[in-house]
């Protein structure tokens, strides 16, 4: 193990202990801390197959050099002289419809920075951040977010009240000014703020016209997520946890991942009080709820006593469904017959998935046999290790079906004459079988 990460751990382990200690505790002094070995731990943390930002240097370039690069960076940063550089932006497709969404590409050595400064204040705000938020966190992931919620919807077998939320542009309508604030609560070194306040004024390089923004934090940077995480711990996680819960008269949750999140609430009274109020909570923030995509959901389940009173807001007296995080949660039966929450993979997702292997197999469809076959493979376990949860074989099971049917058809598009008949296809499949289905995260393990 590198000295310099032993070194740069036990700096992190005496910040989090102070910032345990005291929770209401402004740390005046942190910039120090990063000298040249926290740069090299910075630079090890850091992806270097990532595209080159406006400067053009990949990090294979940049490791050349990189003793003489990191030192030069560090004079720069302990004098003041760094200049945040713009954001390269590009877009990527989204969705099935031929719709784009832009991503930013930060230069490599910026990346660094951002590393480095990252390192620092996470160990402050993982003491800080509720246990309801997941996204862009040490040891959390989207699964653990995902179980969370079922364990909230399945509580008691009784299931409630889903609020789902939507965020209009979370990440480009950031406030500059409230986001300063929310980081001097606890961040007063100078250094670091003026850090923070160049990227946030960095601006966007998109074809070859610079622009800036007085809202949004830096795209595609890795300080971005953390950012939007003090963000959203000030303005919905502390709120919701010091100022509704205490007043509302049932049980109630709040499961965030980054700024997709839900309220889960045992009454549907508590639901209504606060959703009335939390477009007027964000708005006071610069922030802004989309009306088409936040609704309240009846999410009891059928076996609830109240199920079928002229509270229920399904139509036809039965429970609705809700997304998060890539997956439809509907009420089903369990293999006992007894009623439980069931997720499966959202059709838009699915949708995505498919459309992206037969993109892949259109576009390689030139190689041969043997290495489609590796590649397909490491993409449909890829598929099974996000998809692959309790209770929805039957997605993952439609999925390899899709993949297969795609793969056949631009094998048969290799030459103006079709050569995959199915029976010769399911020859090669049992000499080059695909994935089968696989649940990767069970809710029973630990059990």
């Amino acid at each position: 193990m590198p000295r310099h990460f032993q070194n740069v751990l036990t700096t992190q382990q005496r910040i989090a202990m102070l910032a345990q200690r005291s929770p209401d505790f402004a740390f005046f002094s942190l910039a120090h801390y990063i000298d040249l070995e926290w740069l090299e731990e910075a630079y090890r943390r850091t992806r270097k197959d990532g595209a080159a930002g406006v400067d053009d240097v990949t990090g294979k370039e940049y490791a050349e050099h990189l003793h003489d690069n990191l030192q030069h960076l560090l004079d720069r940063l302990k004098s003041g002289t760094y200049k945040a550089p713009p954001v390269k932006r590009t877009h990527i497709p989204k969705g099935t419809k031929g719709e784009t969404r832009p991503i930013g590409i930060p230069t490599f050595e910026d990346k660094i920075v951002q590393r480095a400064v990252v390192m620092l204040l996470e160990p402050i705000y993982e003491h800080d951040f509720h246990d309801g938020s997941y996204g862009f966190r040490p040891k959390r992931s989207a699964h653990q977010a995902l179980e969370e919620v079922w364990r909230a919807t399945m509580d008691g077998r009784m299931g409630g009240w889903v609020l789902e939320v939507d965020i209009r542009q979370f990440f480009d309508t950031i406030d500059h000014k409230h986001l300063r604030e929310f980081v001097s609560r606890r961040v007063r070194d100078g250094s670091l703020r003026r850090l923070i306040g160049k990227w946030l004024k960095a601006g966007v390089l998109e074809a070859g016209a610079l622009s800036f923004s007085e809202a949004g934090t830096p795209q595609g940077g890795v300080i971005s997520p953390l950012l939007a995480n003090i963000y959203l711990h000030y303005v919905l996680d502390e709120w919701f946890e010091k100022q509704v819960k205490p007043v509302m008269r049932g049980k109630c949750r709040l499961i965030r991942f980054a700024d997709d999140f839900v309220l889960v609430f045992q009454l549907k009274y508590d639901a209504d009080r606060v959703m009335a109020v939390l477009s007027k909570r964000f708005e006071k923030y610069g922030l802004s709820v989309h009306p088409a995509k936040t609704r309240l959901t009846d999410f009891r389940s059928p076996s609830h006593p109240d199920r079928g009173r002229n509270d229920s807001s399904s139509d036809d007296g039965q429970p609705g469904t809700f997304d998060l995080l890539g997956f439809t949660h509907f009420w089903g039966k369990s293999r006992k017959g007894d009623w439980a929450v069931m997720r499966k993979t959202m059709k838009s997702r699915f949708a995505r998935s498919v459309q992206k292997i037969d993109q892949w197999c259109r576009r390689n469809r030139h190689k041969s046999i043997r290495e489609q076959w590796k590649e397909l493979c490491a993409k449909v376990r890829g598929h099974y290790g996000y998809y692959g949860i309790t209770g929805n074989i039957r997605s993952l099971g439609k999925f390899l079906y899709q993949v297969r049917n795609k793969w056949r058809r631009w094998l048969n598009r290799r030459h103006s004459r079709s050569s995959f008949s199915w029976e010769k296809f399911q020859s090669l499949l049992e000499r080059c079988p695909l994935p089968i289905p696989k649940i990767v995260h069970s809710i029973f393990k630990g059990k």
